[in-house]
């Protein structure tokens, strides 16, 4: 009998399995004013375990107008209320970094946001969830699991100078794409992970969910005993353990790499973009916003200054990172080298506070994310890279490597990137009630709903939500939307965010079902709480005619597309039930049962 991997031990199943369990932290962020409202209609008064609730006020912090302060009061009232013992106020840091002070080896967590994955970096289980099944966990403790294949990575040597765990993250992303561990757990192998800091495992498990992972994770190692200062019964994988991939990179032969505009996967050495100008800078976020990030970024911008124009931003993840870089005199450098150094906060990234760019320029910036829009305008273009990168883009006003020798680095894997398709107002893609997207792949969460109105509209607002459905992408799509309606769409259909947005408001508009390639882990299990069911069956996909009648049996695992006839497995009976329900919300307002 085969070792059991990593996943395996903390969900106590094999792999496929459907697994109910109770997580030790439950984390939650702005979006927890949205979540109260959703848990007081599932008629939630008391929480289940106020001890497991990891309440966070970062993301648009401080709040840049009203609506948002309010949510924040409400947030503090609530934690207040409820005994949160574990709540942190605007301005003491990004959630995935507070984390730190959280997870331990071994615990199952989960978050309402994509990145909760971090986590991963303390030998913990991580992974995101919505907004609704965070409500759920608030009234009931406890969730559903599917347990995931694993990737076993094995890393070996050790990163060269001016090389940063940012960019063995992107490395790997561009060798097996967005999707090229969707669903799946990674885990970090290998005597190079011992090279490794905390604060390097924290970027590279952040950056699973970029992958399509549901989590990554790292050993309880000397090193996270060191930075815990503690011993700890450690969980991992069997030497036997059967993996469904398995990679081996040699960290001493990699180099500065970049994630170019539009999407995270398509990935270039920075020596084959050097000299693209840009005009904006981002140093920090979850991603990259520690001590050792800013220690790298400073080193370079030290006795410098920006170009003129130029609008370079500093971020540190946490207000005790942001201390430590003032004692250390890093902020003197950023703000001498003519920077802005921000308040913790998730807004630049997100596109919701400060440093939103202008129309047509290139921004280079160490956050996770590089979608068309992401940052809050979809007439700018984002490149990802390292801090140490961006800092020498940032003095040069153009992509610049942080290595001193000249070099020609070529990376070796080049996805076939595909385009950042925008439907044209006079392409009417509704026939026979389908809407026919099956040659879109990677439709992500800010092309469904845009990112920087997540905290202006909220999840538990449906109504609200209908009018902004897919906008910017197809902007017939929200105005002729009908009750019945299916969607037929490519590979990787929800890739992202967290973001419940669109979920929400598809079931609003009437949308019956959505059929797919492929779908992003997250946004799958946000449309079985909102009773939206996804259909992965890429077969029915590429056999669809445009003008094809299409009608769908869940019960019992049939689609019929014109006169053809595919089958599917049907879910799980209590996920039927979910859906049978309306949603999470009704199943568990109505039902007794935890789910």
């Amino acid at each position: 009998m085969s070792g059991k991997t990593f996943a395996e031990k903390i969900l106590g199943a094999p792999v496929g399995s459907i697994v109910f369990a109770k997580p030790d932290i439950i984390l939650s962020h702005d979006n927890s004013s949205s979540i109260e409202k959703i848990f007081r209609k599932m008629g939630g008064d008391r929480v289940a375990d106020p001890n497991k609730l990891l309440l966070v006020l970062d993301h648009n912090a401080p709040p840049t107008n009203a609506k948002l302060a309010n949510d924040y009061q409400q947030i503090r009232d609530f934690a207040k209320d409820q005994h949160v013992s574990s709540f942190h106020d605007a301005g003491q840091g990004i959630c995935h970094q507070l984390m730190a002070g959280h997870a331990r080896p071994g615990m199952l967590v989960v978050g309402s946001d994509s990145h909760t994955c971090t986590a991963g970096a303390f030998n913990a289980f991580a992974a995101g969830i919505d907004r609704t099944e965070t409500a759920g966990l608030w009234k009931q403790g406890e969730t559903w699991f599917r347990v995931p294949e694993t990737i076993k990575i094995t890393l070996t040597g050790k990163l060269p100078e001016h090389v940063y765990a940012k960019d063995l993250a992107l490395y790997i992303i561009g060798m097996i794409g967005s999707s090229g561990a969707d669903y799946m757990s990674i885990e970090y192998h290998g005597e190079g992970v011992k090279t490794l800091t905390v604060a390097d495992r924290m970027t590279i498990a952040n950056l699973a969910s970029e992958m399509g992972a549901k989590n990554a994770v790292f050993p309880a190692d000397e090193r996270l005993e060191e930075y815990f200062g503690a011993k700890f019964k450690a969980i991992w994988a069997d030497d036997d353990a059967v993996y469904a991939k398995e990679y081996t990179i040699n960290l001493s032969e990699l180099y500065p790499v970049t994630a170019c505009p539009h999407h995270v996967d398509n990935v270039k050495s920075v020596d084959e973009v050097a000299g693209t100008p840009v005009a904006q800078a981002l140093i920090g976020t979850c991603t990259n916003g520690r001590i050792e990030d800013l220690r790298a970024a400073a080193a370079i911008l030290k006795g410098h200054k920006i170009p003129e124009g130029f609008q370079l931003l500093i971020t540190p993840a946490s207000r005790e990172i942001y201390l430590q870089a003032m004692k250390e005199g890093l902020v003197e450098i950023f703000l001498e080298a003519g920077g802005n150094v921000l308040s913790p906060s998730c807004g630049p990234c997100l596109g919701t506070g400060q440093g939103i760019p202008a129309d047509g320029i290139n921004v280079i910036s160490t956050a996770n994310r590089n979608f068309l829009g992401r940052m809050g305008n979809k007439n700018a273009s984002i490149y990802l890279a390292s801090p140490a990168t961006v800092a020498a883009s940032a003095l040069r006003g153009e992509i610049t490597s942080p290595e001193k020798a000249t070099s020609a680095h070529k990376f070796p894997y080049h996805k076939q990137q595909t385009a950042t398709v925008v439907i044209e107002p006079v392409d009417d893609r509704r026939q026979s009630g389908v809407w026919n997207y099956a040659d879109v792949d990677n439709l992500n969460t800010d092309q469904m709903f845009a990112g920087s109105l997540t905290y202006e509209v909220n999840s538990s607002e449906p109504e609200k939500i209908v009018p902004h459905l897919f906008k910017g992408f197809d902007d017939r799509f929200a105005e002729n939307v009908k009750l019945g309606d299916i969607i037929v769409c490519g590979e990787n259909f929800g890739c992202g965010s967290s973001r419940e947005h669109p979920s929400v408001g598809l079931v609003k508009a009437g949308v019956r079902a959505v059929i797919v390639k492929s779908v992003s882990r997250i946004f799958f299990r946000s449309a079985i709480n909102q009773g939206l069911p996804i259909i992965v069956l890429p077969e029915a996909v590429n056999a669809y005619q445009k003008g094809e009648s299409v009608e769908v049996d869940m019960a019992s695992g049939v689609i019929y597309i014109g006169r053809k006839i595919f089958h599917f497995n049907p879910l799980p009976d209590k996920l039927m039930q979910v859906l049978d329900k309306g949603g999470l919300v009704n199943w568990i307002r109505e039902s007794e049962t935890t789910i």
